[in-house]
């Protein structure tokens, strides 16, 4: 049930209710729904009188359905809120990043068939957190939805999509995507797992950006009808790990402090890149390729976190600076192993 008006209406609204259920003898209401007003970016009502009132035919002109749904999605509609030309633009910024992810899992999952699928247990640890992620956020995301809750739901996606994806997971394992061979394992298990997020983010995201997820899911699938026609994306529970999530998290940390510590370099000219520098970090990571966590040329052990300019030689074709490489363009061993054989 949906009931527009103040505060006030709403809470004797909701009184009167209780008391006929419970007067009565009638069965016990399940919820009640109730939903403010959609005010102006001022926080004023809208009337034809002020002549703040706003158009959604307008708006979809401008920003499209699917970014008004996404804002509609964004808001505690719980309370009164707000809508206007600037709020709009931060969720179609919202909506852009989001697109960019399809974007890149389409690109990234181009050609890829089952025989390239890697079973979860022969994956690298980076994947096998990535899918903890996955799990633990599809667990929120039903309990956001038996709520009604669906400002945390689009929240959810959003951060996920934008942190764990995008700023960490895509970030890191780039390099791999675009110059391992396609047989390399890692590559493989990466390519299994980006398809497991496709198939889970389109879905999600279709109640939301109906046209987008349609749009995305036609590019990938032009001959298998609408994604409105799929189910709940299929995330198995036993992915969630709490102690491989904890590693993780740590190294997470270690990455946000060696990505601070480059960065004044990089604001200063004397590197270009994060690949151009060495990085020495405290303690021993054993089983962690860290210069391609930090993307960094090379990293050691030392008693306190520095950074300075490496003195290798730039790969041609992975950028990586590394003492293999005997001049600027040549290429590294992997890379000349895929090249040439």
């Amino acid at each position: 049930l949906y009931l527009e008006g103040s505060d006030q209406h709403r809470g004797w609204f909701q009184s009167s209710l209780l008391e006929s259920c419970g007067t009565r003898g009638r069965a016990p209401y399940k919820a009640i729904l109730t939903h403010g007003f959609t005010m102006d970016a001022k926080g004023m009502k809208m009337s034809k009188s002020l002549g703040n009132t706003i158009n959604p035919l307008d708006l979809m002109r401008d920003y499209g359905a699917d970014i008004i749904r996404l804002w509609a999605l964004s808001v505690d509609f719980t309370e009164d809120h707000r809508i206007g030309k600037e709020i709009l633009s931060g969720v179609a910024d919202q909506y852009r990043k989001l697109r960019n992810t399809f974007r890149y899992l389409l690109g990234g999952l181009d050609g890829f068939s089952e025989e390239e699928r890697v079973p979860v247990g022969e994956m690298p640890e980076l994947e096998r957190y990535v899918l903890h992620l996955l799990a633990d956020m599809d667990a929120k995301l039903r309990q956001a939805v038996n709520d009604f809750d669906f400002n945390t739901y689009v929240r959810l996606i959003g951060d996920f999509a934008n942190n764990d994806l995008s700023a960490f997971f895509f970030d890191i394992r780039k390099d791999c995507l675009y110059c391992d061979a396609p047989t390399s394992s890692k590559r493989r298990a990466y390519r299994t797992v980006l398809d497991t997020l496709f198939h889970a983010l389109v879905r999600y995201m279709a109640p939301v950006l109906v046209f987008t997820a349609e749009e995305v899911w036609g590019t990938r699938y032009p001959d298998e009808g609408s994604v409105h026609f799929s189910d709940w994306p299929e995330v198995d529970a036993g992915w969630m790990d709490d102690t491989l999530s904890v590693r993780w998290s740590s190294f997470r940390e270690l990455r946000g402090a060696v990505t601070e510590a480059i960065e004044p370099m990089r604001r200063e000219k004397i590197i270009g890149s994060s690949l151009e520098a060495e990085v020495a970090v405290p303690g021993v990571h054993a089983g962690i390729d860290l210069p391609e966590l930090f993307i960094t040329g090379s990293v050691v052990s030392a008693d306190t976190l520095s950074v300075r300019k490496t003195a290798n030689h730039k790969c041609g074709r992975c950028w990586r600076h590394l003492p293999e490489v005997t001049d600027d363009g040549a290429l590294c061993g992997r890379c000349d192993e895929v090249v040439n054989g």
